[in-house]
């Protein structure tokens, strides 16, 4: 139902987008996506590009007043970089860094610029995947959806999940600079990203997504492509720099007998509920109606201060991968990131159950099977 394409490079002049589903009568400006702009790029631990880039969505195609047409949305994000990567000299780069894409990719393509594997590689696209998912959490937000997340883990040190239900715990987490609820927890985040930053070292992390107000029925037990936490997976799985990703407490789970791992069935008002959500909201790929919970793994950033051991392929010698301008820590930029994606999974399978060509149509069937 929804497919959205990415085009652009990290220092070209531009990256645009085009997001092909979305019904018509949906309100959208500008400032609703450049709202999830600035959110990615905050964050405790970014490089001095952010300072330069002030990202702001241009719509070149379906919206009209404010409105969604029913085509197409295209989009251009202007990379105000651009200009000055047009005033200095880029020799072609030969050597490799260790993490990135350099090497597999000017395999793959047989190019002899590996720059041209970083520019297109870079986690700059993600500006307009955002640009995308802020779309999708529009259309989510008219059928009662919310999509949050927050930051559980920075390096070796981590804190507990918050309930993000409460819209003051959301809102102390839109103030933090690593995106996290506990203010101890931010400092001890803040402390560790310091330490990286003087050993000239990167960090990682985990953050989690939690979906709330969710119908049920979303996805599919039927078929093993419509299964909607294989879908959520991947997407969270295809973000730069994301190598692990779970439902809920998915590996922890993995560690604890079956009677204190499943969600006990208890009667409740609205029919039977759950007095857990340690499945987080998805049961067969289905979602049960609790809170859908997704948590993506982030490795350190690949580009460090201190040189990582490397091979000029031009000569076949060894050599010192050169540094890039680059972030100490980014899990909190892309917790939102993540948040685009999952808003894009979640809002396409609403769409599969609920579809229509317009949002007043979407919203009367929507309600049609509420209880």
């Amino acid at each position: 139902m929804l497919r959205f394409l990415t085009a652009g490079e990290s220092h070209g002049p531009s990256l645009v987008g085009i997001l092909e589903g979305i019904p018509a009568g949906l309100s959208l400006s500008e400032d609703d996506v450049d709202r999830d702009l600035r959110r990615r790029q905050g964050g405790y631990g970014r490089s001095g590009r952010q300072v330069i880039e002030k990202d702001h969505v241009e719509f070149l195609g379906g919206v009209e007043h404010e409105k969604t047409t029913g085509g197409p949305v295209a989009m251009r994000i202007e990379n105000r970089d651009w200009a000055n990567q047009q005033k200095r000299e880029k020799p072609v780069l030969t050597i490799p860094r260790p993490g990135h894409a350099d090497l597999a990719g000017v395999a793959k393509y047989a190019l002899d610029d590996m720059r041209t594997v970083l520019e297109r590689a870079s986690a700059r696209e993600t500006a307009m995947r955002v640009a995308v998912g802020a779309v999708c959490k529009r259309l989510l937000e008219e059928l009662g959806v919310v999509v949050a997340s927050q930051v559980i883990q920075i390096g070796d040190v981590a804190t507990v999940s918050a309930d993000l239900l409460d819209p003051i715990t959301r809102a102390r987490i839109e103030t933090s600079q690593v995106r996290v609820a506990d203010a101890a927890a931010e400092e001890r985040f803040i402390e560790r990203i310091d330490r990286a930053r003087q050993e000239r070292d990167t960090l990682g992390g985990i953050f989690e997504v939690q979906v709330l107000h969710v119908p049920i029925g979303l996805g599919s037990y039927v078929h093993w492509d419509r299964k909607l936490d294989g879908r959520l997976a991947q997407a969270v799985m295809s973000i730069q720099a994301i190598k692990g990703v779970e439902i809920g407490p998915g590996f922890e789970n993995a560690r604890m007998p079956g009677t204190q791992v499943h969600d006990a069935i208890v009667p409740g008002q609205d029919g039977p509920r759950r007095s857990t959500n340690r499945a987080g909201g998805l049961e067969g790929g289905v979602t049960n109606g609790q809170p859908v919970v997704v948590r993506g793994a982030m490795k350190p950033i690949s580009t460090t201060l201190t040189p990582m051991p490397s091979v000029d392929v031009r000569t076949g010698e060894e050599a010192l991968a050169q540094y890039q301008r680059s972030d100490i820590c980014a899990v909190p930029a892309a917790s939102v990131v993540a948040e685009a994606m999952v808003a894009f999974v979640i809002a396409d399978a609403c769409l599969e159950k609920f579809g229509g060509d317009s949002v007043g149509e979407i919203c009367r069937r929507l309600r049609a099977e509420l209880p």
